[in-house]
Parts: C-alpha cells; sequence; structure tokens
C-alpha cells in the first residue's frame, strides 16, 4: 500500500471516491520530518492496514488539506490519531468547523515543517484556492486538483464513454495538458496571484510531481508543470 518514491517520502493510493458523479482515484503522499514526526497530505481512506505502517514509521502529527475538497477522511484520522495537528487554508477551516484547525495555511510554511516543505498558494478563483507543497530532498511538488492526469487505462475502466470525452475535452488527461478542470480554470477571474504562485512553483525546480488525481510524474517535473499550468497566461 506505501510505494516509497525517495529517502522519507511515500505515496498511498486509496480507493476511489464520486465526485459529482465521476469516480475519482485518490492519493495521499506521507513524509517523515527532519525530527522524525510524519507529515500527512489528502489523506485516504484508513484502514488498520495503512494504520500499522505509519506507526512503523513514526508519530503521526500534521493532517493536511492542500483545499478544502481534501476533507472527507479528516475526521476518522484524527479519531485514531488524536495528537495530530490539521492544517488546511482558510477555505476548508470555514467548511469544517466540527474540526479544530491550526492557522490557515498560506505562502509562508509552518514552523513545523520549514525546514524540510516548502508551499505556494494558488488564489483568484472563487470556487478553490489551494496550497501546493514542495518535498526539498526529494525535488517533489504536490498538487491536489489544480494537475490532473487522468490515465486512459483508468478512465477506460472507471467512466463512461461521454465522461472519457469530457475528461478528454476539459484537459485533464495525462495526454492532453493535465490541467486541472476547464469549469475551475474558467473561475480564476483575477489570474496575478495564481501566476505568482506558479512563478515560485517553477522556481523549486521539482524533479517529480505528485498529485491526488491521476498518473504522477517520476521525473521532468519543471516541464511538466509548466506545461500543466500554462492556462494561468
Amino acid at each position: 500500500m506505501l510505494q516509497s518514491i525517495a529517502d522519507n517520502i511515500w505515496i498511498a493510493d486509496g480507493a476511489d471516491v464520486s465526485f459529482h458523479g465521476f469516480p475519482y482515484p485518490t492519493r495521499m503522499v506521507i513524509v517523515r520530518l527532519s525530527g522524525g514526526d510524519l507529515w500527512i497530505w489528502s489523506p485516504i481512506d484508513l484502514n488498520e492496514e495503512l494504520r500499522g505502517k505509519l506507526i512503523s514509521l513514526g508519530p503521526v502529527h500534521h493532517l493536511v488539506s492542500p483545499n478544502k475538497l481534501h476533507h472527507l477522511f479528516l475526521s476518522r484520522w484524527h479519531e485514531c490519531f488524536p495528537q495530530a495537528h490539521l492544517w488546511g487554508p482558510a477555505s476548508i477551516i470555514g467548511k469544517r468547523p466540527d474540526l479544530t484547525f491550526e492557522r490557515g495555511l498560506t505562502d509562508e510554511p509552518p514552523a513545523a515543517w520549514s525546514r524540510d516543505i516548502d508551499q505556494a498558494w494558488f488564489r483568484g478563483s472563487p470556487l478553490l484556492d489551494e496550497v501546493a507543497f514542495f518535498h526539498r530532498a526529494s525535488g517533489t511538488a504536490i498538487f491536489g486538483d489544480l494537475v490532473q492526469a487522468f490515465g486512459e487505462d483508468y478512465l477506460r475502466t472507471k467512466w463512461k464513454p461521454w465522461q472519457r470525452c469530457l475528461a478528454r475535452l476539459s484537459g485533464i488527461t495525462a495526454l492532453t495538458g493535465a490541467h486541472a478542470p476547464l469549469d475551475l480554470r474558467l473561475s480564476f477571474l483575477d489570474r496575478r496571484l495564481a501566476r505568482k504562485a506558479r512563478a515560485t512553483v517553477l522556481n523549486w525546480q521539482p524533479e517529480r510531481v505528485v498529485m491526488a488525481h491521476g498518473q504522477w510524474q517520476r521525473s521532468g517535473g519543471s516541464v511538466f508543470l509548466a506545461q500543466s499550468l500554462s492556462w494561468m497566461g
């Protein structure tokens, strides 16, 4: 279930979830910080096998949602790891008043992970803002919904023919740009702040790109992201 992609960073793929009737794959990222604590990004559905593997890696201290959509399993995780801090942008803090978050995430990484992880806050849309992350030691950029790269095998297996056509027209497949969905792109009415965040991301010069939905990139991350985020102008 856990796949190591470099020293002190792992990914785990979870079960599909339904988003407006479309099956979406899920993926989380686990980083072991310099002090030994685990930083969990976009937690997937938690089971005992996964819980046991995480405990063997270190103490779970941070549960991170990149935007207001990646919250489905936070309650379960916090029940299992009550000592963990919950993090996310202000938009998810407002959406989940039942959970106690730390301060809203912005461009400035909290001291808890600033030695290991950078971040960039994409804003300008009334629908969604997102914080992207960069694990410096492994050269890995981490995205939630602003980068989607559905593979043809997944679409052929899980999506109906008309849904597959829509995916390609929307540009969210690995072969059609690996963009954010078209409706989300169009909602960025003020793209200046988004372009500023993109400049930060490209300055990281990532080698790998891991996203929640689709085929993650093992190499050539900078070129991949320049193409994926080109719609920002």
